[in-house]
């Protein structure tokens, strides 16, 4: 469903489904809270192989975005497909996440802030 990639100033979480919705977002959101309690404050979660996110998915999504805000650090999404960059747009999100086109992209926002 995805994996975890820990470097010292971030962690990386690569969503490998297609769809995030109800049956991938409950172990995303432990996974998120996990890596926040072990002093994880800067997340990316990169979405290139998700073609489809609802509302469960969106829901994970924020609550990555609320832990590292809490925790002092940064959230960055990357990587999102047409169909989930809508959604997000859609559901005005778009004003509230950090977004990045690449995974490089990504990196660099987090390295410069880190």
């Amino acid at each position: 469903m995805f994996s975890v990639e820990k470097n010292e100033k971030y962690a990386l979480v690569v969503v490998n489904a297609e769809k995030l919705d109800s049956s991938v977002s409950p172990n995303l959101k432990s996974q998120l809270v996990v890596l926040n309690a072990e002093g994880f404050k800067n997340i990316i979660i990169d979405m290139a192989a998700t073609r489809y996110c609802d509302s469960s998915g969106l829901s994970a999504i924020l609550v990555a975005n609320r832990l590292c805000k809490n925790s002092g650090g940064m959230f960055v999404l990357s990587t999102p497909q047409e169909n989930v960059s809508k959604l997000i747009t859609i559901s005005q999100l778009d004003s509230i996440l950090s977004m990045a086109p690449t995974l490089k992209d990504a990196r660099d926002i987090l390295l410069q802030i880190a």
